[in-house]
């Protein structure tokens, strides 16, 4: 308090010296002075502690010299300040000894009355000296006490008392210390006079309280605390109750009613606060008190104290078993088990409060029978330490550590049988369900793992039979009444209420308990003998049965626990040793039989006989589990559930074979009956699921695996089995359903593999190719035979060779590779012939698909072999059977010519190598006859071909002597006329038939496409382009129509087109003589775009690709519609394939193969693209010169060594927009490939698609991505500049766009590109760039176009990227390139000044990837790559320097954090040279790898150093330019040696700016300046002593009056403001005690700058500074250090507060120095330091009296008078609109946290400051503080920390 006012504001405080009776009196004002003098001796330096005693005696001497009669001190407040300083615990013992007689006699002076009023003054700096004095100073001590103090008002000693009482416990700390007794009786002394006046017991109720917040708050004191308890603690027990039962309430004694009144919870936390005590001793004797003092019995435990609290007293009782303290736990198992464990106990000699000696008081009984241990412990302390375990268990908000506390509680619990036996069983389903909840929110991997190490000890502490019980019981609860019985619950009648504690497992449901028991089995130890042979067996057996009764929704869980459980146990286990079957009626007998044998187990009875005798386990599960797929085979199949039961049956018959014959009648029989309800359903229409045939299938592989040869063979249930699967899986190979296609044909070959009879599934197929909508027809359907074809697609890659041994050999494949002997495809060939046939009818749609088929298929010549094979088998092929033959053998053999003549008018070019080829038989060769009828038949002819082109021959022959019509003939004549055909335009032939109708077969064409009639199309098409031909040639030619070019030929001979010479006899056609007809390009359009055309699309490509030459004179403006065609018809069908897959296809599934489209429509696309650009390049003049063979593997050839070429003479405008409109189209393409090839890219375009179809998936993803690949390789070997530039833009704009998939997806599309590879890929940027820079050093051909959207920056973002982003090796190629590259920007840099940043990332890249590869000259390389690095970085900041103007609003703060990775380019986006900083940012961390030269690194450092940091320190937007990448560098450049000076004199600039203080960005201080500030700190020693150098004293001298005498004030203030800001956030960012060489420095500065005035230079506004200086001292330093601080603290906060008083109105504090002085005090109050508590009852009020006030109370405590002065002059009790920061209840664990807070006040204007902030404040301040420590919180130091960095960051308080 100020010396001038000490008790101005309070009523009853003593009269001063101005204001006093004497203060007219001479002598007392000659007492007044002397006292003064005395005192202004202490301002003096005082350097040693003669020095202070020198004082003392001046001072005393000048009391001394008071008049007679006089009772006050003048400068009471100043005397009592200077006399606490010097009870400095640095002093020594002679300085205290001299105080307290100084304190002596002014207490003489003053009498009772006045010492009273002044005890707020002289009490704070005796209160801590009892803690540190010395043996000469404690009796003095103590006799001050008790000769001034005790004597006093007992109001005012009421508010101290707490004080008075923590002044006093170090003195009961030692029993045997001299000054023990003494001390115990002055605080008695103050128990009795605090009780004065008071009613009975009033006195002792508030001296308990007090005590018990003085043990709860001051650690510290604890010790004597606990001995004054141990002496003065009433008996709390009562009578033992040995019955048990429940009595009437007892009245308590009067002593106990003190004890635990008002508040017995203070009691509780006493007690709890002792047994969390880190000292031993400590703990041990708080649990002897329990044992002597306070029993469980106890009715205070019972009838006083609540359920919560003895919870919190029963779990911090237990949590003492963790230290592992046999002493402890004695203590505990005592407390817990009762008097007669007391009595038991064996425990230390008879000082022990255990010992049954006359001294231990012990608890009497009111029966003669004795209570025994367990029911004393099950009666009063089962339930509350039951509670806390499960509270503590429950509570996932706690750190890894303290989770895993209760844990390691429980184990030790079981120590004691009469306590865990009665825990665990409670405990042990909550703890589990804890831990297995807690894996899903543990913050880490690590914390969850130490957390289930805890419980893995305690989960194997405990007995098996617990463990398997207790589950057991939750497994079998019904799931449709989760409250059902305690029966479940294994507990019994009378636990009354323990049932509850269960209730978190009960809660669940049927699901989440069965998640929760396959936790336990898979996370825990469950591989002990006894539950492998006896437990698990059993919990399977009780899953399986309670699975029989029904369907519910656990049972898909229940199947796979008792999967993972079967999974454990040994074989031995299952055997069986009986024939005997176990019959299904004993279901439910067994279920209660292991109830049963559990209740008993958990009963404690032994020598049980276990429910299941040995050889019965394994049956009855078999039994079991056999009857659940039985019961599920019923229709409607539970798919789900059948494939699990179905697994865990197979698993069950191959882990115990010897159980194989068991319910396999049943099993038929039910699998017979679902088959043929599957059939029936299939019949209906409806499509089966998949799912549901898959389980049949695989419940019959299990039957047959499980079953013998003789008896699978002989069963006919399963020939009636396999036919109705075969029927339900045909539906699912049709082709434009593809999700399932693989998977069924995987089931089919599995069926052939289980199948009795080989033929059987052949004849099943070939009987379904007639099929439709489950009616026969006598012709092959489209439909069947798309399926077919499915089939044969994927019967290379899936089928099974898994053929029982005994009843099939091992299943051959229908592919060349696996073909048997006899060259028969086995199982498809039946299928095949009758597919075959359907080439005979062109007429028909199956024919159309056919021939598209077998254009598409491979391993040609097997089918071809087969069939010639089975021709020669006829008599009608040879020379006898040709005249007259039976019609029957002429059919047969017409038929098999027909199908060869069909399959080689129709098949792929490949089928000309295998007739070509030798008869692939030895039985043809050895029968062929060599025909005689000329010479040439003298040779003998062993090919196919010759031996099929005879036979062709007599099939013609034999149709022109046909004279009946019929449909087989008329069919049989339209094959011979295209037979005809094919072999007049095959290669054998010359002749070309003309036609004149095309015109009209152009629109018939049209019209056959709309209509649809797609057997008309493919003949016109034909006959159109014979009759275009001949028009346009006007000369005989020979076409080789025989041979259809595919895409990769087509457009590699584009390529080779635009770079040799080469030319084809077709594409010599000369448009300038003909033109083709005007609808020729409309016709192409419809027929490519028609949905109607596609099952011939591919014959509509064809088309397209021979008509292309016809329009080489105008091709450039037919190319635009045609490329627009094909990319929305991909598009239109790649949308509905993508469709398909995720489940979102709308209307019924198209009639053609969604792949086969996409393939047909890349081709024409294909050959258009090539057609164009080979045209375009014919156009630009390009010779074979200049794209020699060398330059086409590289296509540019070297892009950057030729950039200085003259210009070559510039094309043609013409030219130029023909090349334009190419690339466009160029462009189109590449955008519809990526789009399918990134389809099915991981992480990109995936399909919600189900795992039922992941494998139709892949594969159907996988051929679009094959077949894009390779016409984007071809795209890229034509146009590589402009398609890398369109994957740019893709890249460029999902970067934008935040799409890391398809980002990533561009960079896997270039590395997998054969034509995109680094060598090729970067000098095409280079070019990309210098095309946007400096086109003019470009050669024409190496320029870009520009249709792209792309500017250089961007490119030089990708370049940056993608060098990242390829491997190391590839260095080695694209090196030369590089530097070349580098070397000219650096030459001529001006024109790449937006891209010299990212070039610096670049060159950073390259020598990052140096590091990583050993080619070359190492050595040189590295030089090399360092002088570029240098040059790069000079010329970045030298065109562009970074202190230009920049946007204050889009600069700094809300860049992303400091903490994502800085070598990311995704945490910035490059907009040019802004970002130069976070580039710098990301290199910075690898420059050691980029310049190895210490040198050079110190010349970057100083390059960034000057150009960045410096730069950006010094423009005027400061600090808000600041960034995290900017503090990155600095961050970075802290740990590097070479820039050690650099970044300190950066930092120092900064630092010391007037502006820093100006950031509106807290988290950028604390990530990023922060930890830059405490390196500084750590390095440079001298920062403190420096800032202290610039504070100077407050003087009022040389000031003059008027406007400069207030300017040199503001400027000195702000001064003084930022110098003491700065060392508050330093000491902020350092670690804790870094300043405590300074602390006496810093204190002498600061009670300097407390003498200011609001006159003085610098004035007091600078206060508010002074006050967050005191907060960082007290947050950042250990209070050992803090001793001599608290004086100063106390009168500074006293009076700051004090000037709020309404009547004050001195102008010494403003509004700010008040508002920072609350913010002070409530840092004091929540940290609440063991010195500050002392003192604590001056501000606020620190007893029982803050919640129950007793009657006519009066606010002693500061805060409370000033809030009813304020009060009262508002004129109403206030009722804040605005809530305090942290007034709300706090959550659990959520630490205390000041109540002032910046975001509260932030938005109060100034004038409303006192009425909505302060008032509320201090108003709620006592009881908040009170409710603070009676929730017993952790101090949350982090938000005193934050709340302090708010305010040095809160430039309004700054003049």
């Amino acid at each position: 308090m100020p010396a001038n006012s000490p008790q101005a504001m309070r009523p009853d405080s003593p009269a001063g010296p101005e204001e006093g009776l004497n203060r007219k009196d001479k002598n007392y004002r000659r007492y007044a002075s002397n006292v003064e003098r005395a005192l202004s001796v202490f301002d003096s330096a005082l350097q040693e502690w003669a020095d202070y005693i020198a004082f003392l005696g001046k001072l005393l001497k000048a009391l001394q010299s008071k008049p007679p009669d006089t009772t006050d001190i003048p400068h009471n407040a100043l005397v009592a300040k200077r006399l606490a300083q010097c009870l400095d615990p640095m002093l020594p013992s002679g300085v205290h000894q001299k105080t307290l007689d100084v304190y002596a006699y002014v207490f003489s002076i003053l009498d009772k009355d006045s010492l009273s009023k002044d005890l707020p003054l002289y009490l704070p700096g005796l209160s801590p000296t009892l803690s540190f004095a010395s043996l000469s100073v404690k009796p003095a001590l103590l006799s001050l006490f008790e000769t001034f103090l005790v004597p006093l008002n007992p109001n005012i000693l009421r508010s101290a008392l707490k004080s008075i009482v923590l002044a006093l416990l170090p003195g009961l700390e030692e029993e045997t210390s001299e000054e023990f007794e003494r001390t115990f009786a002055l605080l008695n002394r103050f128990r009795g006079s605090v009780g004065q006046g008071l009613e009975k017991n009033g006195g002792d109720e508030y001296f308990w309280q007090s005590l018990f917040l003085s043990s709860i708050t001051s650690s510290s004191r604890r010790q004597g605390a606990l001995a004054y308890l141990t002496r003065e603690l009433p008996q709390l027990g009562g009578p033992l109750n040995p019955s048990g039962k429940k009595t009437q309430p007892i009245k308590l004694p009067p002593e106990v009613e003190a004890v635990t009144s008002p508040e017995p919870g203070l009691l509780i936390r006493c007690f709890a606060t002792g047994l969390h005590d880190e000292q031993l001793l400590i703990q041990r004797g708080f649990l002897d008190l329990l044992v002597t003092h306070l029993p469980l019995h106890s009715a205070v435990l019972h009838q006083k104290v609540s359920l919560g609290d003895l919870q919190l007293l029963v779990a911090a009782a237990a949590s003492v078993v963790a230290r592992r303290e046999m002493s402890l736990n004695r203590r505990l198992w005592a407390w817990f088990l009762g008097p007669q464990a007391s009595m038991d106990t064996d425990d230390n000699g008879p000082n022990s409060p255990l010992s049954p000696n006359p001294s231990s008081t012990m608890i009497p009984t009111n029966n003669s029978d004795n209570m025994s241990q367990t029911d004393y412990f099950e009666e009063y302390g089962l339930k509350p330490l039951i509670k806390s375990l499960l509270d503590m268990i429950a509570d996932d908000s706690l750190p890894s550590p303290e989770k895993a506390r209760p844990f390691r509680i429980c184990l030790s619990l079981m120590d004691r049988w009469e306590i865990g036996g009665l825990v665990v069983p409670r405990i042990f389903l909550p703890a589990m369900q804890s831990i297995w909840q807690y894996q899903g929110i543990a913050p880490s991997k690590e914390a969850f793992a130490e957390v289930l190490r805890s419980a893995s000890v305690f989960f194997d502490g405990i007995e098996s039979g617990l463990i398997w019980g207790e589950l057991n019981q939750i497994m079998v609860k019904d799931p449709n009444n989760e409250q059902s019985g305690r029966s479940l619950n294994g507990l019994r009648t009378d636990d009354a209420g323990i049932g509850d504690y269960r209730e978190p497992v009960c809660g669940l449901n049927t699901e989440d308990r069965l998640d929760l028991v396959l936790f336990i089995v898979t996370k825990f130890n469950v591989r002990e003998e006894e539950m492998l042979t006896l437990h698990i067996p059993l919990e399977i057996l009780t899953l399986l049965i309670i699975q029989s009764r029904r369907i519910t929704p656990g049972t898909l869980k229940a199947f796979k626990v008792a999967s993972h459980l079967l999974d454990l146990i040994p074989q031995r286990v299952l055997a069986s040793n009986s024939k005997q079957r176990v019959l299904p009626g004993n279901s439910q007998e067994i279920l209660d039989r292991v109830q049963s044998f559990y209740a008993h187990l958990r009963g404690g009875t032994e020598d049980l006989v276990p429910p299941m005798q040995d050889g019965e386990t394994g049956p009855a599960i078999l039994h079991i589990a056999s009857q659940i797929v039985i019961h599920w085979l019923g229709f409607p199949l539970p798919v789900e559930h059948l494939e699990k039961g179905l697994s865990f049956l197979d698993k069950l018959i191959r882990k115990a074979p010897g159980l194989e014959n068991h319910d396999h009648e049943g099993l038929m029989s039910g699998l017979l009956h679902a088959s043929k309800k599957l059939a029936v359903s299939d019949g209906e229409g409806d499509r089966v699921p998949f799912s549901n045939v898959a389980a049949l299938i695989f419940a019959l592989e299990m039957m047959s695996n499980a079953t013998t040869s003789s008896v699978w063979e002989s069963d006919h249930r399963v020939r009636q089995i396999l036919p109705a699967l075969l029927t339900c899986l045909w539906a699912y190979t049709s082709p434009s359903w593809p999700r399932h296609s693989v998977e069924a044909v995987r089931c089919l070959w599995r069926i052939h593999g289980i199948s009795p009879d080989e033929q059987l599934v052949e004849g099943s197929i070939a009987t379904l190719l007639f099929q439709e909508k489950g009616n026969n027809h006598q012709k092959i359907q489209i439909e069947g035979a798309r399926r077919f074809a499915t089939v044969w697609a994927h019967s290379g890659s899936t089928s099974i060779n898994d053929r029982r041994s005994g009843v099939n050999g091992p299943t051959r494949m229908p592919d060349g590779q696996n073909a048997s002997n006899s060259s028969e495809p086995l199982l498809l060939a039946r299928p095949l012939l009758l597919l075959l046939d359907s080439l005979s009818d062109p007429k028909t749609e199956i024919f159309t698909f056919v021939l598209s088929w077998l254009q598409s298929i491979s391993g040609i010549q097997r089918v071809l072999d087969f069939l010639v094979l089975r021709l020669h088998g006829t008599s009608y092929s040879t020379r006898q059977g040709f005249a007259g033959d039976d019609p029957r053998n002429v059919q047969e053999c017409l038929y098999y010519l027909q199908t060869i003549v069909n399959l080689v008018k129709y098949s792929t070019p490949n089928i000309w190598t295998s007739l070509a080829g030798q008869i692939n038989s030895a039985a043809l060769l050895r029968d062929f006859p060599p025909t005689k009828t000329s010479a040439d038949d003298e040779n003998l002819h062993t090919t196919n071909q010759i031996y099929l082109t005879q036979v062709c021959m007599r099939v013609l022959e034999l149709s022109r002597h046909e004279q009946a019509v019929h449909n087989s003939n008329s069919t049989l004549r339209q094959s011979s006329v295209q037979l005809l055909q094919q072999i007049i335009l095959g290669p054998f032939a010359a002749a070309v038939i003309e036609m004149n109708l095309e015109g009209l077969l152009l629109e018939t064409l049209s019209w056959s496409v709309e209509q649809p009639d797609l057997m008309l199309q493919v003949p016109l098409m034909d006959l159109i382009l014979a009759l275009l031909r001949k028009q346009s040639t006007k000369t005989d030619a020979v076409f080789n129509l025989h041979r259809r070019n595919t895409s990769r030929e087509t457009i590699r001979s584009a390529s080779q087109i635009s770079l040799s010479t080469d030319r084809s006899d077709r594409d010599h056609v000369h448009p300038e003589q003909w033109t083709p007809p005007q609808g020729l390009l409309d016709c192409l359009i419809l027929g490519i775009s028609s949905s109607n055309s596609q099952p011939i699309l591919e014959h509509w490509i064809h088309f397209l690709g021979e008509c292309l030459p016809f329009y080489a004179g105008n091709a450039f403006q037919t190319i635009m519609p045609l490329v627009d065609c094909f990319s929305r018809s991909i598009e239109s069908v790649f949308q509905g394939l993508r469709a398909t897959f995720e489940g979102t296809s709308a209307g019924q599934p198209g009639t053609s193969e969604p792949i086969t489209i996409l393939n047909a429509l890349l081709n024409g696309l294909e050959q258009v693209l090539a057609r164009s650009h080979d045209r375009l390049i014919q156009e630009e003049g390009h010779t074979t010169a200049l794209r020699s063979p060398e330059q086409i593997q590289g296509f540019f050839g070297n892009m950057v060594s030729g950039v200085f070429a003259p210009e070559a003479q510039k094309p043609r405008s013409t030219t130029a927009n023909n090349r334009l409109t190419v690339l466009l189209c160029f462009k189109d393409a590449v955008r519809v490939s990526f789009s399918m090839w990134s389809w099915g890219d991981v992480g990109l375009g995936s399909s919600s698609r189900d795992a039922a179809s992941s494998a139709s998936f892949n594969y159907t993803s996988l051929r679009l991505r094959n077949r894009t690949r390779r016409i984007l390789e071809h795209l890229f070997a034509a146009e590589a500049l402009e398609c890398l530039e369109t994957l740019v833009e893709f890249w460029y704009k999902a970067d934008l766009a935040g799409g890391m998939g398809q980002s990533s997806t561009v960079f896997n599309l270039l590395h997998a590109l054969e034509g995109s590879r680094p060598k090729n890929t970067i000098p095409a940027l280079f070019n990309a760039i210098y095309s946007r820079t400096n086109p003019n050093v470009l050669d024409p051909v190496r320029k870009s176009t520009l249709t792209s959207e792309l500017s250089d920056v961007s490119l030089a973002t990708f370049l940056a990227a993608y060098t990242r982003s390829m491997e190391d090796d590839a260095l080695d190629e694209i090196w030369t390139d590089c530097m070349t590259f580098l070397k000219d920007v650096l030459g001529n840099p001006l024109p790449h000044r937006q891209t010299l940043p990212l070039l610096l990332e670049f060159t950073a890249i390259l020598g990052e990837k140096i590091d990583n590869t050993n080619f070359g000259e190492q050595r040189k390389m590295r030089r090399d790559i360092g002088d570029l690095f240098l040059r790069l970085l000079a010329a970045t900041f030298t065109i562009k320097p970074l202190a230009f103007p920049q946007d204050p609003l889009a600069s700094t703060n809300g860049e992303k954090s400091t903490q994502e990775p800085v070598d990311s380019h995704s945490s910035r986006k490059a907009t040019g040279p802004d970002d130069v900083v976070a580039i710098v940012a990301s290199i910075l961390p690898n420059i050691s790898k980029i310049l190895v030269d210490t040198d050079r690194i110190a010349a970057a450092t100083i390059t960034i150093s000057t150009q960045i940091l410096t730069a950006t320190f010094r423009l005027k937007t400061f600090p808000r330019n600041v960034t995290a990448s900017t503090l990155d560098i600095l961050k970075i450049m802290s740990r590097i040696p070479e820039a050690s000076k650099t970044w300190r004199r950066d930092v120092a600039e900064a630092f010391n700016d007037a502006r820093f203080f100006c950031t509106d960005s807290v988290e950028l201080i604390q990530d990023g300046w922060m930890p830059v500030l405490r390196q500084w700190a750590i390095l440079d020693k001298d920062r403190m002593p420096e800032l202290l150098s610039r504070l100077s004293s407050p003087t009022s001298a040389g000031i003059m009056f008027g406007v400069g005498a207030s300017s040199a004030r503001l400027e000195a203030d702000r001064k003084t403001q930022l110098n003491l800001r700065r060392m508050a956030l330093l000491m902020l960012s350092a670690d804790n005690d870094t300043f405590v060489v300074n602390l006496s420095g810093l204190q002498e500065k600061l009670v300097d700058l407390m003498t200011a005035t609001a006159a003085s230079s610098p004035s007091s506004t600078t206060r508010a500074e002074v006050y967050m200086v005191l907060r960082a001292l007290i947050l950042k330093n250990s209070l050992v250090h803090l001793a001599s601080l608290w004086p100063i603290v106390n009168t500074e906060l006293y009076d700051a507060l004090s000037s709020l008083n309404p009547t004050d109105t001195h102008d010494t504090y403003n509004l700010s120095c008040v508002l920072q002085a609350a913010k002070l005090l409530d840092t004091l109050l929540t940290i609440s330091p063991d010195d500050f508590q002392m003192r604590e009852w001056l501000f606020v009020t620190d007893t029982i009296d803050a919640v129950y006030r007793p009657p006519n109370w009066k606010p002693m405590a500061l805060a409370d008078e000033l809030a009813e002065s304020l009060d009262t002059k508002a004129g109403a009790p206030h009722s804040a609109t605005i809530p305090l920061g942290n007034t709300q209840p706090q959550q659990a664990h959520q630490g205390r946290k000041p109540l002032l807070t910046w975001n509260t006040v932030k938005d109060i204007p100034k004038e409303m400051l006192v009425d909505r902030v302060l008032r509320p404040f201090l108003r709620q301040l006592s009881i908040s503080s009170f409710e603070s420590t009676y929730r017993m919180e952790a101090v949350d130091r982090k938000a005193c920390c934050d709340e302090l960095l708010k305010d040095l960051f809160d430039d309004n308080m700054l003049v």
